[in-house]
């Protein structure tokens, strides 16, 4: 959610972000944590899980529209886990390679 809101990719480096892309991931994070804090505090008990999934705009949402350009949000598998993303945001249109597939195609 975080990367999404700041427009990086999740296998940006941190090393190699610029000032700009700092200062917009450090803005994403204060903004999506006090959104999700917000919500959190509005919803009552039994709402609360439901409330969270309402504000997600990438995590498990795999193969819907980017609530900001449209395009279908994708998946990449790593490991044990996975993430969504949304190419055209994050990615600049490329997407990304399942690292499952590439290390057993090596």
């Amino acid at each position: 959610e975080i990367l999404h809101a700041a427009r990086l990719s999740p296998y940006a480096p941190a090393d190699s972000l610029t000032p700009a892309q700092v200062k917009s991931l450090h803005e994403a994070m204060q903004q999506t944590l006090t959104e999700a804090t917000q919500r959190a505090r509005s919803a009552d008990l039994g709402k609360i899980k439901a409330e969270k999934h309402a504000g997600l705009r990438v995590h498990n949402r795999t193969g819907e529209p980017c609530d900001v350009c449209g395009t279908p949000i994708a998946q990449v598998r790593l490991a044990d886990s996975a993430f969504q993303y949304c190419p055209t945001c994050q990615t600049g249109g490329k997407p990304l390679a399942d690292r499952r597939m590439s290390r057993l195609l090596k």
